[in-house]
């Protein structure tokens, strides 16, 4: 039985543009989060920034042991110059742009 995430909308985000292929939509964060508004409605980039708060309060203790178990296979904010809070913030930033 799979249990559905509480964060829904910024799985899509991340597991959609930020996998082994996001070099499709942009060589940097910046890019593909503007690939992504592109192809979305700005209610889902709410939603996202909503679901962005909701996930850095519930894991607040330990933010980036969970962003690493829960979105580790795809993103890893490191090595594109971000820790887990300041990709996180990035993310809420730009989409709200």
């Amino acid at each position: 039985m799979k249990i559905e995430s509480p964060y829904p909308n910024l799985d899509f985000l991340i597991h959609g543009y930020f996998n082994e292929d996001f070099d499709l939509w942009g060589d940097n964060v910046p890019e593909i989060v503007s690939c992504f508004k592109k192809e979305s409605d700005k209610s889902l980039h709410q939603l996202i920034i909503d679901e962005i708060d909701r996930f850095k309060l519930d894991h607040v203790v330990n933010l980036n042991e969970n962003f690493e178990e829960i979105y580790g296979l795809y993103v890893d904010p490191e090595p594109w110059g971000y820790t887990t809070v300041s990709f996180l913030d990035e993310l809420k930033r730009l989409l709200s742009e």
